[in-house]
């Protein structure tokens, strides 16, 4: 598994939790299997690399939100 799935549902538990896709950089989210996303980091990543983003991966961004990543 790529580090993409668990960090779009580390987004999609902070924005359920949070009402917000508001995350600062240094923010670690734990996931209910005890795993942990470097989620901050992570959301900056996926948007430094959007040109190379897959389709799949751009419309599971833009679905929970991040208005970048529908343009």
């Amino acid at each position: 598994m790529s580090a993409f799935e668990p960090g779009a549902a580390a987004l999609a538990q902070y924005k359920t939790r949070t009402g917000s896709l508001t995350v600062p950089r240094g923010h670690v989210e734990q996931l209910p299997d005890g795993s942990e996303v470097r989620l901050g980091v992570w959301i900056m990543n996926q948007k430094t690399r959007r040109a190379t983003l897959t389709t799949d991966k751009l419309t599971a961004l833009a679905a929970r939100g991040l208005d970048w990543a529908a343009s």
